[in-house]
This record gives structure tokens, sequence and C-alpha cells, in this order.
């Protein structure tokens, strides 16, 4: 059953059309790819699916909720997470720290209760800080959780923000780039952490990368974009052999 469905959406910067009628879905448990050459779209349907920007057509159906029109927060409280291509932690924050802004991002009580300080607040408190050590101990970063973000290393810094993201307890996680700036001997280990995140839980990922042997290694299906608009769907082997895409994208690659 598809949790993610895009239908002919369309977006329009300045009478640029940065987004031209894609449509594809994502069946619920799915790892999905999205590439595509610079400038081919795959950011922009990020931030159309999450509310950042706003469609020109088409229609985003999310869990069976269409969320046209929805703001960012109301579409992350649905059940969608994700990270950037520019890393998004707070670097004066410990790792732990980092993981609790996911896990208290899920409202549990209101402004008055917590000015009061009442007894299922303290509670709660406790719990995010108990919570956050889980993520932290399945995602492996249990050592880091007192260390400063900031100072840790780089793919640290990227597994941390991932486990920040799953501490929202999404249903859809959006990983934008999530290698970028790895060397191949990181972006390979990243494909083993990528593996273990979605098996230990399950959820529905889309993956948009630069590094082809991590989409390759991870994804057991691959929509390709090109000028904006979809190109091809298929198989990680059908992308390798497909010309078009070869044209598009992995010839660009090559030169």
């Amino acid at each position: 059953m598809a949790i993610l469905e895009i239908k002919n959406l369309s977006v329009t910067f300045g009478g640029i059309k940065a987004v031209q009628n894609v449509t594809l879905s994502v069946d619920n448990g799915e790892f999905v790819g999205l590439i595509g050459p610079n400038g081919a779209g795959k950011t922009t349907v990020f931030n159309a699916v999450t509310g950042v920007i706003k469609p020109s057509g088409g229609e985003v159906v999310f869990d069976g909720q269409v969320l046209n029109g929805m703001r960012p927060d109301k579409i992350a409280h649905l059940g969608i997470a994700r990270t950037f291509q520019n890393i998004r932690i707070y670097p004066k924050l410990t790792a732990r720290e980092n993981v609790e802004i996911g896990v208290a991002s899920i409202p549990k009580y209101d402004t008055i209760s917590a000015m009061l300080r009442l007894p299922h607040v303290r509670r709660w408190d406790k719990e995010v800080k108990e919570i956050s050590e889980k993520y932290l101990g399945q995602i492996g970063l249990m050592e880091y959780k007192d260390v400063k973000a900031g100072s840790l290393p780089y793919g640290i810094q990227r597994k941390l923000e991932i486990a920040r993201a799953l501490a929202t307890q999404p249903k859809l996680l959006f990983l934008d780039e999530p290698a970028a700036g790895m060397n191949t001997a990181e972006g390979l280990e990243l494909v083993d952490f990528l593996k273990q995140v979605h098996e230990m839980t399950g959820i529905t990922i889309i993956l948009i990368e630069h590094h082809l042997e991590v989409v390759m290694n991870v994804c057991s299906r691959i929509n390709v974009l090109n000028l904006g608009q979809l190109l091809f769907t298929g198989s990680p082997e059908e992308v390798q052999k497909n010309p078009e895409v070869i044209k598009a994208y992995l010839g660009e690659r090559r030169k």
C-alpha cells in the first residue's frame, strides 16, 4: 500500500518550471532513491512534500491525507521527518540534547502545565532523556552522548542528525544527500548504517544522493529526475542499464 502519492506535482519559481508533472508513489516500508543531475528538482520535490514550498500544481497525499496547503509543522506531526544537504544540528548542545529535541517535538503537555512543572511534565522530561539515550544506543552513538555535537567528526554528525530525525517517530524519513562531503570509504560505511537503520525501524525512507554506490546498495527502487521531470523508475540494475539515465545522469558523472 502506498504511504506517499505524488500526483502531477509541479513547482514554478518566477516562471521557471523547477518540477513538471511528476507522478510517483512509495509503498509503506520501502527504501527508495531519488537521483538526477544537479538542478533536476530532487530537493524541490522534498520541499514541496514537506510544505517548505507551495506546489503550483498537482497533489501530495501522505497516509491518505492531502498535504497541499498544510504548514510544515503540521506535516511533520503527521509523521514525516527529514535531514538536509547541509547538516542542521545544534553544535553547542550535546549529542543527547540534540536527540532530545527530536523526542520533545512530539507534544505531550501544554504551556501552562510546563510553567507549573506538574508531575506529568517532570515524568515526561525524565522519559525524554531515557528515550534519547535509547536512540543513541540503537544508532551506535551512545559513547558520544555527552559530547558537544559541534566537536564530533563529520560522519558522526551526519548519523546524529539522522538519529534526531528518527526520534520524532516518523512514518516516512527523507534523507537529503547524507553522504555529502564523504569519501568513498565513508560512503560505503554509511551504506551499512542506513541498512541497519531501515532494518531496525522498518520505516519508509526516500533518499536523495549523488554517491551512486550508496543509492545502488541501499535502495530497492530508484526514481530518476531530469530537468524537473520523472525520467525513469526501476530497480538499481534497471537504472544502471537504461540508456536515457546513462545519458542524463550517469554520463554526466563520467565526464
